[in-house]
């Protein structure tokens, strides 16, 4: 580990994780910031003004500073400044007043945050008990700002909204997720029946809340715009957030279809190894039907993504990667039910209380598919995301508080667990070749998001040449369709994406232009380096860096791979770190 960090940037960025924390306590729980574990981010107008305040404060003091001297330092300054950036635009353009979607949104926050919390003990439980009992005050925090930017125009779309209100009614309901943190509590045995009777008052609160705000968004529904798509300008804005870059969409949206040729042609080779004769669809089928891929008991396929986990962690441990003894932690648990589809991670916290957690959140009644289910294991997890999220909270000496606790760029993470799919793939460990197949449905699924989101938030034409709905404009029903019949997702589930795609705009190419920025600089290093060219130092510049933009990942790897002549006339390596 290098020195302590002497920079003043350091200590700036500690100053504004604790003040930040105390307007976003939602925030700081997702972190593991403790301490602010029974409290609420004030959603409404005055709350973001103060947000606003606050970050603009930080901007100043950050432009005050002079110039950093060493690469941490200026690394922790770019980050910081990218950080406040990015706050500065999600308030000043107003997306505070209209932040309603079905996957990542206040309204989501208020549920999710409760997955995070300490439930294993009686100080863990009083926090949760308050929040419950508190949850009306941010949901009507929330209601104002919501009401305020319909005051002026600035409103979600119709589909978005009619998405929250399916999950608000799931929250009321006699299904809600809700009802799982009282069954978690009994599960604890923790001997104090005034708290379990606040933890149960608190949950009725919660679904009574829910069922008001319910109401709240079917007259916010009028008020709602039939407009999905976000425009140029907006997208582009949405899309930099996201990816740390600019991009041209014309040239991306081209790209996508490239991609998902040759994804399909991998596809049908590898299907003719598994079942000779046979198209890609009908062995996809085939293996969907097999029981032998089949896995119905929830708990028997956590338990088979654990062990994938764990045995890959073990072997690939200070071989390819160097893998600190807190980050060998990782768990595999089910989403509560009522949230968008799919598999997310939850980051470790400060100290590693909290391990680094993948969950899975499947359609009621579906049934896992191990051939498709490999490759999300290591994207997920291991050494997908549990690596990078887990190194970038470790690396106290390198990285500033603010990077390694509340900095996520979607195109650096999304792109880099994305990446771990197919390195996987060149490590072997996908041994079954049915298992390659279902590495390459992944990467066919996010190949089609890229030509999906662009198009349709740009209204864009399908190519002449594509053979799926050539000449016609994008919808979200067309969506729907590709993602469901061409890209091989379940119905439900395509639906959910499509309507994610529509109310996130930007997020869904961030994995494959995350990882063709990775590999694009995997191919120049290798170049330029030659015999020197060392994959291990390849990946851990790329993972010493901390989640940050793809441009500034580019002057990183660049900047730091430096090739070194010796006397003898050999050639190595160094990372100037």
């Amino acid at each position: 580990m290098a020195e302590p960090l002497a920079d003043p940037v350091f200590a700036l960025s500690s100053a504004f994780v604790d003040d930040f924390s105390e307007l976003s306590p939602v925030s700081a729980s997702m972190a593991g910031v403790p301490g602010l574990h029974d409290r609420w981010d004030d959603y409404s107008p005055d709350g973001g003004a103060k947000v606003l305040a606050l970050v603009l404060d930080y901007r100043k003091q950050l432009d005050a500073l002079s110039s950093a001297p060493d690469a941490r330092g200026r690394l922790g300054r770019r980050v910081m400044a990218d950080f406040l950036e990015e706050k500065i635009a999600y308030y000043e353009h107003g997306d505070h007043l209209m932040d309603l979607n079905n996957v990542e949104s206040p309204m989501q926050h208020v549920r999710v945050v409760f997955d995070v919390m300490d439930t294993s003990t009686a100080a863990g439980w009083e926090a949760v008990a308050t929040r419950l009992a508190t949850i009306d005050k941010v949901l009507g925090h929330y209601q104002a700002a919501l009401e305020a930017g319909a005051a002026v125009g600035q409103v979600a779309a119709k589909r978005q909204v009619r998405a929250a209100l399916k999950q608000a009614k799931n929250h009321a309901s006699d299904k809600s997720s809700y009802l799982e943190l009282l069954s978690a509590f009994d599960r604890q045995n923790i001997p104090d029946a005034g708290l379990r009777a606040r933890v149960d008052g608190g949950v009725a609160h919660a679904r009574k809340t829910f069922a008001a705000f319910g109401l709240v968004l079917e007259a916010y529904l009028a008020k709602a715009t039939d407009e999905d798509a976000f425009g140029r300008e907006r997208y582009l804005r949405s899309s930099r957030r996201f990816l740390g870059m600019d991009i041209d969409p014309i040239e991306t949206y081209a790209w996508g279809y490239g991609e998902i040729r040759k994804i399909e042609k991998a596809m049908a080779e590898v299907a003719n190894r598994i079942m000779p004769g046979k198209s890609a669809a009908e062995v996809i089928a085939a293996l969907q039907a097999s029981p032998e891929q089949l896995v119905d008991k929830p708990e028997a396929f956590l338990k088979l993504m654990q062990e994938r986990q764990e045995r890959a962690l073990s072997e690939l441990m200070g071989t390819h990667f160097d893998v600190p003894e807190p980050v060998r932690r990782i768990f595999v648990r089910l989403a509560p039910a009522g949230g968008a589809l799919g598999a997310y991670y939850i980051p470790p916290n400060e100290d590693f209380s909290r391990p680094g957690t993948v969950f899975y959140a499947p359609a009621e009644g579906q049934k896992f598919t191990i051939f498709t289910e490999i490759t999300t294991a290591y994207h997920e997890g291991f050494p997908g995301h549990h690596l990078q999220c887990g190194l970038q909270v470790y690396l106290s000496s390198e990285l500033s508080r603010l990077h390694r606790l509340f900095v996520v760029c979607s195109g650096y993470a999304e792109g880099w667990a994305l990446y771990a799919e197919e390195l996987m793939e060149e490590l072997g460990y996908y041994d079954k070749p049915e298992f390659v197949l279902g590495m390459h449905m992944a990467k066919l699924f996010r190949a089609c998001r890229v030509v999906a989101d662009i198009g349709m938030h740009l209204s864009l034409t399908i190519p002449d040449d594509f053979d799926f709905h050539p000449g016609e404009k994008w919808t979200w029903e067309h969506c729907v369709e590709i993602l469901n019949k061409r890209a091989f997702i379940g119905r439900e589930m395509a639906e959910s994406e499509a309507t994610r795609y529509m109310g996130w705009p930007g997020q869904a190419i961030s994995y494959k232009v995350g990882e063709r920025v990775i590999l694009d600089l995997r191919r120049e290093m290798r170049d330029r380096l030659g015999a020197a060219f060392d994959l291990r130092t390849f990946h851990e510049v790329v993972l010493n860096s901390g989640s940050v933009g793809l441009e500034h990942l580019q002057e990183i790897v660049r900047g730091r791979l430096v090739p070194l002549g010796r006397e003898d006339g050999s050639r190595g390596l160094i990372c100037n770190l």
